[in-house]
């Protein structure tokens, strides 16, 4: 049975308000799931998960697509929403997705002189690895083998984050665990990483000597906010509340 998080423990519905009060318009976030070498089984899991906490918080809508059609400003027809119309982007995607060079413009734009936000999950970092370094930079890292695939330790770095504020000082969860290349914990602000103690370092592929795993962070893009996390791969990892209430709050600070 999928379990979803109750948000009226301890998380104030933002979309409430007093009587005479307008209701806040609710966000919009364009999900997109298309994969391009290796198909995820829990991309539509992620994109119903986010779906039904948008629901339940009533904070925002989700519009899921396996396409790269609406990841433009150019005007659409047929009543399409280009990005003007959203307030976020949500890449599970895989792989060197089909994009022209205007698009990639456009979604930079969005972020970092529109104000708005990006988050990523899982292989979200194996997105444009060959094709678009932007956006790796934007993201915080790329997806560099997965060393691990068990359950592992992960320890909560900032608890003072409204993201992570909720976790203990740290987890165990069982999923497939990113190693990262073009990573800098200095141009990052990490909220969880690896506990290095639960894995074997010497496992095949492993490339990273400082020990620096992270799980999840955030960083400025402009004006905009980015949230990315490597965790995802497994859909019961979706099903977890604490997990899921990351999500709810990731995608409040975006």
């Amino acid at each position: 049975r999928r379990r979803f998080l109750s948000l009226s423990a301890g998380l104030p519905l933002l979309a409430s308000c007093l009587p005479g009060q307008e209701t806040p318009k609710k966000k919009q976030i364009l999900f997109i799931g298309k994969s391009m070498d290796f198909a995820h089984d829990s991309v539509s899991h992620g994109f119903y998960t986010i779906k039904k906490l948008g629901e339940e918080s009533g904070l925002f809508d989700v519009r899921f697509r396996t396409d790269t059609e609406l990841l433009t400003k150019k005007p659409l027809k047929g009543n399409r929403k280009n990005l003007d119309w959203f307030d976020a982007l949500f890449f599970y995607s895989q792989g060197d997705l089909p994009l022209t060079d205007d698009q990639k413009a456009d979604i930079m734009s969005f972020v970092r002189e529109d104000g708005k936000g990006l988050l990523a999950a899982h292989a979200g970092t194996d997105s444009f690895r060959a094709s678009w370094p932007e956006y790796i930079e934007m993201v915080g890292g790329a997806f560099d083998h997965h060393p691990w695939h068990k359950e592992v330790v992960i320890k909560v770095d900032d608890r003072s984050h409204p993201i992570t504020e909720h976790f203990p000082e740290q987890i165990t969860i069982t999923d497939e665990i990113y190693q990262l290349s073009h990573y800098d914990r200095n141009k990052v602000r990490v909220l969880m990483t690896l506990d290095t103690n639960s894995v074997d370092l010497k496992a095949k592929n492993v490339k990273r000597t400082d020990g620096d795993f992270a799980i999840s962070w955030v960083r400025d893009w402009g004006k905009g906010r980015v949230f990315t996390s490597v965790l995802g791969h497994r859909p019961e990892v979706w099903d977890r509340p604490d997990i899921q209430r990351m999500w709810l709050q990731a995608v409040r600070w975006t």
